[in-house]
């Protein structure tokens, strides 16, 4: 089933709060356990994407999972994909962290705010 999850920002040094206008919008696969599910993805490949935004910019892409895990993807090639550490074993659920290393090379931690 595909499923909305919004991810916000963490405390970070930049965000002491964290920021709920620094993230993405994320239209996953996932189990009823909350799992990535990569057959329901294979699918529907086209279903799966993303909307980043962060402060007034908004950027948009497509889901995908190669030989190296999930990633997001702003162009068809891989030149600037952003990959979820460990996103095959991750539990999505409201409250739950999960990082990505974006493509300035920082790794970032957003915490699950919605999940629809």
């Amino acid at each position: 089933m595909i499923r909305t999850v919004r991810l916000e920002l963490a405390r970070c040094q930049e965000f002491p709060e964290g920021s709920a206008a620094h993230g993405y919008e994320l239209k996953l696969p996932l189990t009823s356990g909350g799992k990535l599910d990569r057959d329901t993805w294979l699918k529907h490949r086209q279903d799966s994407i993303f909307r980043r935004f962060w402060g007034d910019e908004e950027e948009h892409g497509h889901v995908r999972h190669r030989h190296h895990g999930w990633m997001l993807s702003f162009t068809p090639d891989n030149e600037d994909d952003e990959v979820i550490f460990r996103a095959d074993d991750h539990r999505f659920a409201v409250g739950e962290y999960l990082s990505i290393k974006e493509r300035d090379g920082v790794t970032r931690t957003f915490r699950i705010a919605a999940l629809n």
